[in-house]
């Protein structure tokens, strides 16, 4: 018995993959779980349910995703040796052991969450560290650009992790800073890591031999510090034309990659959807920032577009194509994976109505329910299809 879980134990921590994505999996069913019986006043949060919620979407759910597969496929980008288990194991643990700490901190104690949280952020330098060691030693980190701004945006999870750190233990009560933290967090740190990536592998992935635009990743970082300045000091009106600038720029790129979303596979125009999500996240940010300054109030439409849209579809797709790449079978997206992929684009939906519902004062907290449903239902649902192939490497074809 103890020789079968020891086998089972080394098969699940051999690839970094597994235990990232098993973890990001977890923790989005429990993460918003949490946040919805707080948010409806179900559980008393120790936390602003704000903070919870950016906080842990941030540096619980989504940076395990991030973690896992950068850990995977960083070493190749830099033509540098894969990263050591031993090295890549410990980060494992010790965010995950913060994690199960803050969630619990945010349920008990507001002191303990802010200790994990330090203890999460000490993980996440870790993390960075070994990027950077690996972009450091890589034959190819000086001959493309893509590994300097994959790194670009890890440094920038770093300074808003920081910030959330001194809004917890400094200035709880401060919603300026909540408001640069989460701002850099979202914008430069989540949307701009998983576009950098995104714009290096899915024309891979899509054999697309067409040469991206120079500086494409620059220019691109360089509209969402912008955007985040216009977001920090309220300039709606300068906001509308940097995210109306972006999104030209960014459509008529992908236009331009001749990706060939309709004849494509599933496991690719799920990749190719999640792209075009950004802009259309850009467009809805700007009219939603056209009608702040008309006095109509803010929303969170654009950031929930870029969240599911662009963010999580993204990541799903990844996500799918890594977990069944490392199964012994092509990769591939069946029935239930598309399935999956549209449940993406249903909790969208539903998220994207209650953010209009806000400022538009409708009585529709149902949609927020349906929401987060949605969300609690996909990852349960991805995790149960895919968490074996995880666990223990078992090919679908198996069970």
């Amino acid at each position: 018995m103890m020789s079968i879980l020891r086998r089972n134990t080394d098969r699940f921590l051999s690839q970094p993959h597994q235990p990232f994505f098993a973890a990001g999996i977890v923790w989005a069913i429990v993460a918003m779980t949490v946040f919805i019986l707080g948010y409806k006043g179900i559980v008393v949060l120790s936390v602003p349910p704000a903070f919870f919620h950016a906080y842990a979407m941030l540096f619980i759910v989504f940076t395990p995703f991030l973690t896992g597969f950068i850990f995977t496929t960083f070493p190749r980008f830099c033509q540098s040796e894969v990263i050591a288990p031993h090295r890549w194991r410990t980060r494992l643990f010790v965010q995950q052991a913060a994690s199960v700490f803050f969630v619990a901190g945010a349920l008990v104690s507001a002191w303990l969450a802010a200790a994990a949280a330090v203890a999460l952020f000490v993980s996440q330098i870790m993390i960075v560290s070994v990027l950077q060691r690996v972009y450091e030693t890589g034959r190819a980190s000086r001959i493309t650009p893509d590994p300097v701004w994959i790194l670009a945006g890890f440094h920038m999870g770093l300074l808003a992790h920081l910030l959330f750190l001194v809004t917890a233990v400094a200035a709880p009560s401060d919603d300026t800073l909540f408001r640069i933290a989460a701002a850099i967090g979202f914008w430069l740190y989540l949307t701009f890591t998983v576009f950098a990536v995104a714009q290096r592998m899915v024309p891979f992935f899509s054999h697309v031999m067409t040469d991206k635009t120079p500086a494409f990743a620059a220019t691109v970082f360089a509209a969402l510090v912008a955007k985040v300045v216009c977001i920090v000091f309220g300039l709606h009106l300068l906001q509308v034309f940097v995210d109306a600038a972006l999104f030209f720029y960014l459509l008529r790129e992908f236009r331009r990659w001749k990706l060939g979303a309709l004849h494509a596979p599933a496991i690719l125009w799920v990749l190719h959807l999640a792209l075009y999500w950004l802009p259309a996240a850009l467009a809805a940010g700007a009219l939603a920032d056209l009608a702040a300054a008309r006095g109509y109030g803010e929303n969170f439409l654009s950031l929930h577009l870029a969240a599911l849209g662009f963010v999580t579809t993204m990541l799903i797709g990844f996500g799918t194509r890594v977990t069944l790449g490392h199964s012994g079978q092509t990769p591939h997206a069946d029935r239930f994976a598309v399935a999956l992929f549209v449940l993406v684009q249903l909790t969208l939906v539903a998220r994207a109505l209650y953010a209009v519902s806000i400022p538009a004062g409708w009585n529709a907290l149902w949609l927020f329910d349906l929401s987060g449903t949605f969300w609690v239902l996909l990852f349960f649902l991805w995790g149960l299809r895919y968490g074996p192939v995880l666990a223990v490497g078992k090919n679908l074809k198996n069970f």
